[in-house]
C-alpha cells in the first residue's frame, strides 16, 4: 500500500510541476504547490477577506470570523489575504490571530492601497499593527495603484529583510495589458488575478507568461463573489465529478483553478466555517488533467 501510494505521488508530481502531494486522504495535509522564485510550498487554497471579514466592531461577527480562522488553519491553510480596501477585515484578521496564537501559522499577504508613494510605508506599517505580525510575508500594489512608485519601496523592503514576497493585483479582468507590462519589467514575485470556470481570459496570456518568468499566481473571485455558485447550485453536480472526489460545486470550481499549472494558491472569502472546510477540501485528492479541466470548463459553459 504504501508503494502504492508513492507510485501515485510520483506520477501525479509528473503531470504539475512543483505540487507536492502530502496526503491523498480527506483529513490529511493539504497539496501545496512551490512558489517559483523561492522554492517554498504553500497549499493550494487559502483564504480571502473581501467582504467577508469586513464585520466593524461586531463583537460576535469578530468571533465568528476568529472560528472560520480557526477551521482554516486546523484544515492545514497559511495564505490568508486581505487589504486597507477591506473595511475592518485587517483588525478582524488581527483579532483572530492573537487569540488563536501558535495554533496560527500564517502566510500574510496584504495591499498597500494609496495613490501617493511617499504615504506607502506608513500605510504598510499600519496594516502590520492591525495584523499584529512581525512583518508580511507578501506585500501587494493593490489594483496597480501607483504601482511605479510603490514597487521600489516593497524591493527596497524585501531586500532589508523586511518583507519576503513582492507583488501586484487586478480583478475582474481589468487591467491586463498593464499586469502583463509590469510582469514582464519588473522581478515580481506574486501576481494576484480573477480566474473561474466562466472567467478565462488569463489562460491565453497571463498564466503563460507567469510560468516564463517564474512570478507565482494568487486567484481571487474564484466564485465570482458567490454568484457563480448560486448559478450553479440550480444544477445537479454531474455523475463524473466523483472521479476528482468533489462533494459540490464549490470544490468542481476551485478543483479546475488549482489544478492550472501556473496557480499557486486560490483565495476564495467565506463567513462559514463549513464553507471553509469545504473548500480547503479541493486541495485534497485528485486534481484534473487538461482533459478533465476542458471537460469541466464545457460543461459549465453549457449550463
Amino acid at each position: 500500500m504504501l508503494l502504492q501510494r508513492r507510485q501515485l505521488i510520483a506520477a501525479l508530481a509528473s503531470v504539475w510541476p512543483g505540487l507536492s502531494l502530502r496526503a491523498q486522504t480527506s483529513s490529511g495535509p493539504l497539496l501545496s504547490r512551490a512558489i517559483p522564485s523561492s522554492g517554498e510550498s504553500i497549499p493550494l487554497v487559502g483564504l480571502g477577506s473581501w467582504i467577508t471579514f469586513n464585520v466593524g466592531n461586531d463583537p460576535v461577527a469578530r468571533e465568528a470570523s476568529t472560528e472560520v480562522m480557526r477551521a482554516f488553519f486546523d484544515g492545514g491553510g497559511r495564505l490568508i489575504d486581505s487589504s486597507p480596501m477591506y473595511g475592518s477585515s485587517q483588525p478582524v484578521i488581527g483579532q483572530g490571530l492573537a487569540k488563536l496564537g501558535r495554533a496560527a501559522p500564517v502566510f500574510a499577504a496584504d495591499k498597500v492601497w494609496v495613490g501617493s508613494g511617499a504615504r506607502g510605508a506608513e500605510q504598510i506599517e499600519a496594516s502590520r499593527r492591525f495584523w499584529g505580525v512581525p512583518r508580511f510575508d507578501l506585500l501587494q500594489v493593490h489594483n496597480l495603484l501607483a504601482w511605479e512608485e510603490h514597487l521600489p519601496t516593497l524591493f527596497a523592503m524585501k531586500a532589508a529583510g523586511r518583507l519576503r514576497y513582492v507583488g501586484i493585483t487586478t480583478s475582474e479582468g481589468r487591467r491586463h495589458a498593464e499586469i502583463e507590462k509590469v510582469m514582464r519589467s519588473q522581478p515580481v514575485d506574486f501576481v494576484q488575478i480573477s480566474y473561474n470556470l466562466l472567467d478565462r481570459d488569463v489562460e491565453q496570456r497571463i498564466l503563460p507568461l507567469a510560468r516564463e518568468r517564474g512570478i507565482g499566481v494568487i486567484v481571487n473571485r474564484p466564485f465570482r463573489e458567490g454568484a457563480l455558485l448560486r448559478e450553479l447550485q440550480r444544477h445537479r453536480l454531474p455523475p463524473w465529478a466523483a472521479e476528482l472526489g468533489c462533494d459540490g460545486w464549490a470544490q468542481f470550481a476551485l478543483k479546475f483553478i488549482v489544478s492550472h499549472p501556473a496557480v499557486t494558491c486560490a483565495i476564495p472569502a467565506t463567513s462559514s466555517v463549513a464553507h471553509v472546510r469545504q473548500n480547503l477540501g479541493a486541495a485534497r485528492g485528485v486534481l484534473p488533467d487538461a482533459a478533465m479541466r476542458a471537460r469541466m470548463a464545457a460543461h459549465v459553459a453549457a449550463l
